[in-house]
Parts: structure tokens; sequence; C-alpha cells
């Protein structure tokens, strides 16, 4: 007798994965919009206006030209242009101003993500239990550890937390952010894609397809209702001998049970 993972549907997954991760963005884009007020963004943003505002009175261009007319311009403009785009690359205070805005925004973006994601894939799962988020409540599924253990409060906080919000959720936001503000080219964008990659070739590599999280807290996605959940390691051992000891006893009272298993093999070979 043994006791197997009852694997969940892959569409129920990637249903229940769509629902909650468009609520968490939604949650997200709502505590970062509070901690953008808390940071004061608009200020830097006006301040970075401004700035621009000057050079473009001081050389007298059009920062936001567009390639088509930029490339309409004399010689003599393009140079112009060009030298108030050097001197403005290279202003210190542009510079101070371009590094604070980055962290702040860095800082803005993951805030809304963890507070997001302790809500929604720690606090809900804690309060449905079985490590049930919102989706997985609706579509029927449940995260167990990989023995049919369930899953305890330290090990979903290092699966949503620290697996799914800083290994796959902050990495990539860093990248993107450093992007962004032209930190990183062509290098961070494959480096997106591949971690992308990493995460598919995960899911289609494993017997569970799991997540990078999943592997990172031995767990899986069952399905709920045809689960065995046991509340330990220990429970799961005795349920199992105790189906030892009923298969035993069958063969004892029902003697004809053992010959026509053997019977059975027999006809088989």
């Amino acid at each position: 007798m043994t006791v197997t993972l009852q694997k969940a549907n892959i569409w129920k997954r990637i249903s229940a994965y769509m629902f909650d991760a468009i609520i968490c963005f939604m949650v997200a884009v709502g505590f970062a919009a509070v901690l953008a007020s808390a940071f004061q963004y608009d200020g830097y943003t006006k301040q970075l206006e401004n700035y621009y505002q000057e050079y473009e009175t001081y050389y007298g261009i059009d920062f936001d030209i567009t390639e088509e007319d930029f490339n309409k311009l004399s010689q003599e403009q393009k140079d112009v242009y060009e030298t108030a785009q050097k001197a403005f690359s290279t202003d210190e205070n542009v510079l101070k101003l371009y590094d604070t805005m980055f962290y702040v925004t860095l800082a803005i973006i993951s805030g809304g993500v963890l507070i997001s994601h302790l809500i929604l894939y720690f606090a809900v799962p804690l309060f449905f239990k079985d490590g049930k988020t919102l989706g997985k409540k609706i579509f029927g599924l449940a995260v167990v550890r990989t023995n049919c253990v369930k899953i305890t409060t330290p090990v979903l906080f290092i699966r949503s937390i620290i697996g799914q919000c800083a290994m796959e959720t902050l990495v990539p936001v860093l990248l993107f952010t450093m992007i962004f503000f032209g930190l990183l080219g062509s290098v961070g964008v494959i480096t997106l894609f591949l971690l992308l990659a990493l995460q598919i070739g995960v899911m289609i590599a494993t017997k569970t397809n799991s997540s990078i999280h999943d592997l990172l807290t031995d767990t899986a996605v069952v399905d709920f209702a045809s689960q065995i959940i046991f509340e330990s390691e220990e429970a799961r051992i005795a349920y199992i001998e105790e189906m030892h000891r009923q298969e035993a006893a069958e063969k004892e009272q029902y003697p004809f049970y053992k010959r026509d298993e053997d019977s059975a093999e027999t006809a088989q070979n």
C-alpha cells in the first residue's frame, strides 16, 4: 500500500495562477501608489522635468523631438542638440536625481509586491489552510509536501515569500527596473527570458510539474478533493501500516484471496 500525490490538472493550475496573479497585481499597484505618495515620488519627477526645461531653454531645443524631425535639422542644430544631451547626461545633479529615482522606484515596486505576496500568498493560505490561495480555493487545489504531509507555516513562508516573491518575482522586478532606467540593455532582457525559460523547463522536467518555489520547499500542487493530506509524517506512516494490517487480515480471513492473486500473476506470466 502506498500513498501517492494526486497531481492537479494543469489547466486548473494555470487558471488558479492567472486569477491569483491578477489579484496580486491589483493589490501590488494599490500599495505601490500609497508608497509612491509616502516617498513623494511626484516631487522627484517634477524636479527632473525642471532640469529638462532648464536645458531646453538654455540650448533652445526640445528633448522630445522625434527621429524624423531630428534628421530634418541642420548639422549645426544637430551639434547643439548633441551638446545639450551630453551636458544633461553628465550633469551631477541630474545623475544624483536619477540614482535617487531608481532606488525610490525600486523600493515602491518591491514594497507593493512584497505586501501583496504577504497577504495573498501567505496570510490567505494560512486562513484557508493547506496552502490554498484564492485561486486554488476556487479551482479545488491545495499545496502539500511531496510525502503528502500537510504544509507547515515555516514551509509556507519559505515557499511564498522567499521562493515565489523574492526569487521568482523581485529578481525580475529588479532587472526590469534596471532596464527601464538604462542601467541594463540587452543583457537584462536576455536574463529575463532565461529566467522564464528556466521556470518553464523546471515545470516540464519535474513529474509534479513543480515551480522553482516548490522545488525549494519540496511541495506540490494537488487536487484537494482526491488527495489524502496527513497532519504529520508519523500519521502517514501509521496510515500505511494500518492499510498493510488490513490487507494481511483480509488474506488470512479469505485464503482464496491470495490464491486468486497468484492465479492472476501466473496468467499474466
